[in-house]
């Protein structure tokens, strides 16, 4: 991914929701099938850790590898990941 395509990516999720939260359970198979569902959906997504903000990176590497997420950046205590969807008919985000 080009900087040119996190810079646009990072200006679309600007206005997004946050719509996973990594919460006092930490990262489990549950929250990976909601971030793969999120992902499926919506392409862009981002997911706000709410505790272990001190193992952020090593989550989102976790779930970067698990998902096959492209990683757009971390602000804050937020992850923004982006994965293009396989069907291209359904494919709602241009880069």
């Amino acid at each position: 991914m080009t900087p040119a395509q996190r810079a646009y990516l990072r200006r679309l999720a600007h206005s997004l929701p946050v719509t996973v939260m990594v919460g006092k359970n930490g990262l489990t198979e549950g929250l990976l099938t909601k971030i793969e569902q999120e992902l499926n959906a919506h392409e862009l997504i981002k997911v706000r850790f709410l505790d272990y903000k001190d193992m952020k990176q090593s989550f989102t590497d976790t779930i970067v590898a698990e998902t096959g997420a492209n990683l757009v950046a971390i602000i804050g205590h937020t992850a923004i990941l982006y994965r293009q969807h396989a069907d291209p008919a359904q494919r709602k985000i241009q880069v």
